[in-house]
C-alpha cells in the first residue's frame, strides 16, 4: 500500500491541538486566513501522495551509487527534486526578502510530515536545506545573504549540515578540522566530517556545505568552535577543494546519501566565516533546533505511513472465524495504540511550531520572549518523543502483518528500518533528555514549564466541564498523567546531584509526552465537538489513549523519582 496524506486529521491537529487556529484568530499572521493553510496543506498533501510516496520504495531499492567521488541519485528522484522545489515547497517559511513565501512555521511543519511520510529519505534533505536558510538568515552577513539565500530559499541549492567526526560524536567541542585565515577574508578549511546527509548528490548543480571548524588560536572546548560556510562551486564556478570520498551502507533511508566528506587535498577549501570567529555554536543550534523538530515530524510521518499500512493490511487479511484480523481484540489494540501514539505526537510537534511562530511574530517582548522559552521547552520533547514513537509504531505496523512483515515485499520492513535512525541524528534522544532536564526545565526559574503544566491543567478542567459522552473516565486519567508530570517537574527542579537529575531524565520526557499529548488530544475531541462536526472517532481517540497509554505516567513519575539510586548503584552490574 502506499501512503495517501491523511490532510483532515492534519488541519485539525493543526488548528486545534497545536492552536493554529486561535493564532490566526488573533491575527498573529496577519491576512493568512483558514482557508489559504487549508489550499496549502491540501496540495502539499496531493504532492507527497502522488509524486514522492511511489519512489520510497525505489529509493530503498536502488540506493545512492557512488563512483569516482560522484553519487547518483535513484530513478525519479531528480525529476521529482526539481519539480518540488519549483512549485515554492521549499521556501514555504523563509523570508519573502530572499524568495520566501514566509507562512507560518507551524504549516510547514505539516508539510515536513507529509514529505517524510512520502519518503523519509527523500524528505531530511530539504530539512537541512531549511536549517541553513535559517542560520545564514540569522547569522550570516548581509554579502553572503546576498549570494547564497535566494538560491537555498528557492531549493536551487540545498544545503547541509556537518558537526561530527570520527573522534568526535556527540562531543562536537572534540573535533579537529581546522580553519585558517587568509587574509582577503576568507579562510582554508582541512579535514573531515562523517555522517553528512546528502553530502553530495547530482539532485543541485551546487551544495552549500555549513561546516564547523577551529581557527588555530580558538580555545579549547565548544568555546572555540567557528562555523564557515563552505561551497562546493565558488561564486567564480570553480570547483572548491572538497569532496565525497564515500557513501555509507546503512540499516535504512537507503536513497538519503551519507557522506564521508574530505576537505583541503589542496591547498584547502575555501570557507566564509558565518557569524563571529569562535562563536559557531550558537548559530549552529540556530540550524540543530529547526533541524530537531523536523526530525521529530520524520517520527511522524512514518507512525503514519506505518499506521496506514497495517490497517490496510488488518482489514484484508484473512484468518480464522473472526474473518479479518482486524476484528480480534489484540490487533485492534495494536492499531489504535499506533493511531493514538500518532496523533499525540503530531499535536507535540505542530505545537512546537506554533510557539516558533509566537516566537517571531508576537506583538511584545515579552509575549515573544515566553514563546521562544515555550519552543526551546518543546523541541527536546518533540524531537525525541516523536522519534521514539517512530520506531515503536513501525515496530507494531511489522507485528501486524506477521510473518508477512518480516518479509521485505510488504515494505513494512521498510519503515521499520527507516525509522530506527531519526532517534540517533541530530542530538540522540538521550542528549534531548539531558538537554530538557538541565537546560529547559530551569527557562525563566522554572515559569516556563509551568505555565504549560498549567496550560493543560486547564484542557483538564474544560474536558471535565464539558461531560462529553465516553470523555468522563478520560479526564480523570488526564488529571493523574499532569499531576505526575507536575510532581516529577518539581521533584527535579529541587535536586542538586546532576546524577539524579540524569538519571530520571528519560522516563520524565516520555512522561511529559503522554501528559502533553494526551491533552492535546482531549482539546482536539473537544473542538471537534463544539463545531458540530462529528467527534465521535477523535473522542474515541482521546480516550483510548488517556485510559491505555496516559496511565502509565504515575509508573514513570516512580521511575523518575525514586529510579535514581537503583540504577547508580546498580553499575556493578556492567564493571565487568
Amino acid at each position: 500500500m502506499t501512503y495517501r496524506a491523511p490532510i483532515a486529521d492534519i488541519i485539525h491537529s493543526l488548528k486545534h491541538a497545536a492552536g493554529l487556529k486561535a493564532a490566526l484568530d488573533e491575527g498573529l499572521y496577519g491576512d493568512l486566513d483558514e482557508s489559504t493553510v487549508d489550499s496549502v496543506l491540501t496540495e502539499a498533501g496531493r504532492f507527497a501522495s502522488e509524486v514522492i510516496a511511489p519512489l520510497n520504495r525505489v529509493g530503498d531499492k536502488f540506493g545512492t551509487s557512488f563512483k569516482d567521488g560522484t553519487v547518483t541519485m535513484p530513478p525519479g528522484w531528480k525529476q521529482a527534486y526539481t519539480s518540488w522545489a519549483a512549485a515554492g515547497w521549499n521556501g514555504l517559511a523563509a523570508p519573502v526578502a530572499f524568495g520566501g513565501q514566509a507562512l507560518p512555521h507551524a504549516v510547514n511543519a505539516a508539510c515536513i510530515e507529509m514529505w517524510n511520510s512520502a519518503s523519509m529519505a527523500f524528505g531530511i534533505g530539504p530539512v537541512l536545506t531549511m536549517a541553513a536558510v535559517d542560520a545564514l538568515n540569522a547569522h550570516g552577513s548581509e554579502e553572503l545573504k546576498q549570494r547564497y539565500l535566494n538560491k537555498l530559499v528557492s531549493g536551487e541549492w540545498m544545503g547541509t549540515m556537518q558537526l561530527t567526526e570520527p573522534q568526535a560524536g556527540s562531543d562536537v567541542g572534540a573535533l579537529r578540522t581546522r580553519a585558517t585565515r587568509v587574509g582577503d577574508g576568507t579562510y582554508r578549511i582541512t579535514g573531515s566530517k562523517i555522517f553528512v546527509t546528502y553530502g553530495e548528490h547530482d539532485l543541485t548543480e551546487n551544495i552549500v556545505h555549513f561546516v564547523l571548524a577551529r581557527l588555530p588560536d580558538a580555545p579549547p572546548g565548544l568555546k572555540g568552535i567557528s562555523l564557515f560556510l563552505v561551497p562546493k562551486i565558488l561564486p567564480d564556478g570553480r570547483r572548491n577543494d572538497l569532496r565525497a570520498h564515500a557513501v555509507e551502507h546503512k540499516l535504512g533511508i537507503h536513497a538519503s546519501p551519507t557522506c564521508t566528506m574530505v576537505y583541503g587535498d589542496k591547498d584547502g577549501a575555501i570557507g566564509f566565516l558565518v557569524g563571529e570567529e569562535h562563536k559557531g555554536m550558537a548559530c549552529m543550534f540556530t540550524m540543530m533546533n529547526r533541524a530537531r523538530l523536523a526530525v521529530g515530524l520524520q517520527g511522524v510521518g512514518i507512525a503514519e505511513r506505518a499506521t496506514q499500512q497495517a490497517v490496510s493490511y488488518a482489514r484484508e487479511r484473512k484468518q480464522g472465524a473472526a474473518g479479518a484480523i482486524i476484528n480480534y481484540p489484540d490487533v485492534k489494540r495494536m492499531l489504535l495504540t499506533m493511531r493514538a501514539l500518532t496523533g499525540a505526537a503530531r499535536a507535540i510537534c505542530y505545537a512546537t511550531g506554533v510557539a516558533i511562530d509566537r516566537s517571531l511574530r508576537g506583538r511584545s517582548e515579552a509575549e515573544r520572549k515566553a514563546a521562544h522559552a515555550r519552543a526551546s521547552l518543546l523541541t527536546p520533547i518533540a524531537k525525541a518523543y516523536s522519534t521514539d514513537i517512530g520506531i515503536e509504531v513501525a515496530s507494531l505496523g511489522l507485528q501486524v502483518h506477521g510473518g508477512a512483515g518480516y518479509i521485505e515485499e510488504t515494505g513494512a520492513a521498510q519503515h521499520f528500518r527507516d525509522a530506527r535512525i531519526a532517534a540517533i541524528y541530530e542530538g540522540t534522544n538521550g542528549i534531548q533528555a539531558l538537554d530538557l532536564v538541565m537546560r529547559k526545565l530551569p527557562l525563566d526559574g522554572g515559569e516556563a514549564v509551568a505555565r504549560l503544566i498549567e496550560e493543560l491543567r486547564g484542557v483538564v478542567a474544560e474536558v471535565m466541564a464539558s461531560n462529553a459522552p465516553g470523555l468522563n473516565g478520560c479526564a480523570r486519567r488526564l488529571e493523574e498523567a499532569v499531576g505526575s508530570l507536575a510532581r516529577a517537574t518539581q521533584w527535579l527542579l529541587a535536586q542538586q546531584s546532576p546524577d539524579a537529575i540524569l538519571a530520571g531524565s528519560t522516563p520524565y520526557l516520555r512522561l511529559f509526552g503522554h501528559a502533553a499529548g494526551g491533552c492535546m488530544l482531549a482539546r482536539q475531541a473537544l473542538a471537534a465537538r463544539r463545531n458540530g462536526i462529528d467527534g465521535s472517532a477523535r473522542i474515541a481517540l482521546a480516550r483510548f489513549f488517556a485510559e491505555n497509554i496516559a496511565v502509565l505516567a504515575p509508573s514513570l513519575e516512580r521511575t523518575v523519582i525514586e529510579g535514581a539510586d537503583s540504577l547508580m548503584s546498580a553499575m556493578t552490574v556492567l564493571a565487568e
